[in-house]
């Protein structure tokens, strides 16, 4: 996975810069993802956003004369892992969270850090993780209901398939944003043949297979991370059956083409805009490229943005406490990589927008015809 290779180096010199300051006083800032583990790729880039721009403050001086630290948590998308993960968060004292990525960990983890005077800046994207009304929880992505919207949109207006399944990994991202999408495609009076989930981590979907094409489905829309949606397509194509297919932005990475194959070309994925293209990000994209990453990557923006975000909160506060900076969030628009971001009550950005993607064989995407 020529994702986690090349970050290793640069986050070797990411740190190095980050934990320079250990000889002056710090702020710490933690960041918490899947670091390992098959949805690493995300956890990657979110490292890469995230030490990017720690570095990028660091290097105009910090704030309120002290230099950011780097704390990384990892949480290997697993909602246990994550509890632990956010109990050693609170016991190591740090009050700022970039963080979690997989929404079935930042739902429990916030659960932890509401009582807890911890700031969370997440890149999930599940509506129930600010839906409860945390007030110290924001993100820097929109919702699955924008996702699923505009993806039932396409698929109804560009697509038009003539019969459709819905699949997803029974998980709390991959369930919710499926059904989000079946029950949009319902309302827009277009019939969806099958519901089904798989496991996490199956291998083997010939009977999932031998279903759909004996139901004479024409289209997929898969609700998940990629592994599982990589076999799919890959044992799909050497079945003789070749839907079309589509998913969110959790599916957005170059492994999903080393893992299906010439089976991944045309697919279609939701994703945030392509942030690395925007003139505003051009020195960023370049020292992302000198170090050998891929700048395309969504999350690498998302985090980038989370620590702009919670930098300049903290700045305009004019104080290091989370609450203070918590505040600001509510009420200010704050430019960032991704653009000006302002929150709504529950923590939600306002006027966030995904576009739909065709991927290729190479693991890159275009923008798909409309």
């Amino acid at each position: 996975m020529l994702l986690k290779t090349t970050s290793v180096a640069t986050l070797a010199l990411s740190m190095a810069v980050s934990l320079a300051s250990h000889a002056t006083d710090t702020l710490k800032i933690g960041i918490a993802g899947p670091f390992s583990g098959a949805v690493s790729p995300y956890g990657m880039m979110q490292l890469q956003g995230a030490h990017a721009a720690i570095d990028q403050v660091n290097k105009n001086g910090g704030i309120h004369g002290k230099l950011l630290e780097a704390v990384e948590y990892d949480d290997g998308c697993e909602p246990k892992q994550a509890v632990t993960v956010a109990n050693r968060v609170i016991n190591d004292g740090i009050h700022y969270l970039v963080g979690h990525l997989c929404s079935s960990s930042t739902q429990p983890a916030t659960d932890i850090y509401k009582d807890e005077n911890v700031l969370v800046i997440t890149g999930s994207t599940n509506p129930a993780i600010t839906s409860r009304g945390y007030p110290m929880v924001f993100r820097t992505i929109g919702l699955d209901s924008e996702q699923g919207q505009t993806a039932a949109n396409y698929i109804a207006d560009v697509v038009k398939p003539e019969r459709i399944a819905i699949i997803h990994d029974k998980q709390q991202y991959g369930k919710g944003i499926a059904l989000i999408v079946r029950d949009q495609l319902k309302a827009k009076g277009i019939e969806v043949v099958s519901t089904d989930g798989v496991n996490s981590g199956e291998k083997d979907f010939t009977a999932l297979i031998t279903k759909l094409k004996r139901a004479g489905v024409d289209f997929v829309y898969y609700g998940g991370y990629h592994p599982e949606l990589a076999l799919i397509m890959r044992q799909a194509k050497a079945a003789d059956f070749t839907p079309g297919y589509m998913g969110p932005e959790g599916l957005g990475n170059k492994d999903i083409a080393f893992l299906a194959g010439d089976a991944v070309e045309g697919l279609l994925v939701t994703l945030p805009t392509r942030y690395d293209l925007l003139e505003r990000n051009r020195t960023v994209v370049n020292k992302l490229k000198s170090q050998g990453i891929d700048p395309s990557g969504p999350f690498i923006w998302t985090s980038f943005a989370a620590v702009e975000a919670l930098t300049q909160a903290i700045e305009q506060a004019g104080s290091d406490d989370p609450k203070k900076a918590a505040q600001v969030l509510r009420n200010a628009t704050i430019d960032t990589a991704i653009g000006p971001l302002s929150w709504d009550e529950n923590g939600d950005l306002n006027g966030f927008a995904f576009g739909v993607y065709r991927w290729h064989q190479d693991g890159t995407g275009t923008p798909a015809s409309q």
